[in-house]
């Protein structure tokens, strides 16, 4: 029987090379011919002469690769489309969800952040604090102080701060916080800043995160020159978060068509 006219123009119309998929997305023919040897992309047909065929199929899981980018990651958008093409579809799922998760986590971190520094806005001064040239370092060295500044000792500090010596020193060793030695006693001095930086760390280690969760923070709280000067940055994580989400859901809806044209 003949073939169906209408039928046979169908299949030509449904005829991609690499350059249709590429010309829409900004990419290079290449790039489209790696993105299908990931596995990213299904496999093409060939023509007699080894072409590569591609079709509507193969121009709907590009563009749900590239729609799930921006919100997963490249790895992770390639995990995804290679696990639809190896009929994983439970573990496409779960690596969304771990990029769900990801985000909600992200968002915590950040609540905690503003918290703590809300907290640190509202905290009481530590003029209260004994200061690092009290009766203790006098009586080791009578009229010795520790320099320029003032400052606390550890003992005192951790008093302020409900925890013990031991913990401030462990952070100490984190990178957390940075206090100076005495010249004449040796002994840990905090000024301000470590003060500001102790409390904080304290804020997120009750928040339940851990040392190497809280380091980068601080180091953000310090190159921005405090807490206040990091405002503007947090708006603007906040605002990347809120991005991500969109992209999330961007890449969603993308991934679904895909997989209704699949069947």
């Amino acid at each position: 029987m003949a073939p169906n006219p209408q039928s046979v123009h169908s299949r030509r119309a449904d005829r991609l090379r690499p350059v249709d998929l590429a010309r829409g997305h900004g990419l290079s023919t290449q790039a489209v011919r790696n993105y299908e040897e990931a596995g990213i992309l299904p496999a093409a047909e060939r023509t007699p002469h080894g072409y590569r065929v591609y079709t509507s199929l193969h121009a709907g899981a590009l563009r749900a690769f590239l729609a799930l980018v921006p919100g997963h990651g490249h790895r992770s958008a390639a995990s995804v489309m290679r696990a639809v093409h190896r009929g994983a579809a439970d573990e496409a799922f779960r690596l969304i969800d771990e990029s769900h998760a990801r985000l909600l986590d992200d968002r915590r971190t950040l609540d905690a952040v503003e918290k703590a520094l809300r907290d640190l806005a509202r905290a009481p001064a530590h003029d209260h604090l004994a200061p690092a040239h009290d009766h203790l370092a006098a009586a080791h060295h009578p009229g010795t102080a520790p320099g320029p500044g003032g400052g606390t000792f550890i003992g005192p500090l951790a008093r302020q701060l409900g925890i013990r010596p031991a913990t401030l020193r462990a952070w100490e060793r984190a990178g957390l916080v940075r206090p100076r030695r005495d010249p004449h006693t040796g002994y840990r001095v905090y000024d301000d800043a470590d003060v500001r930086d102790a409390r904080m760390t304290g804020q997120l280690r009750r928040g339940g995160y851990l040392l190497e969760q809280i380091a980068p923070l601080i180091a953000e709280i310090r190159s921005a020159g405090g807490p206040k000067p990091l405002e503007a940055a947090l708006g603007d994580w906040r605002g990347r978060l809120s991005e991500r989400g969109r992209a999330l859901l961007a890449g969603a809806a993308e991934l679904e068509a895909y997989l209704r044209e699949r069947g």
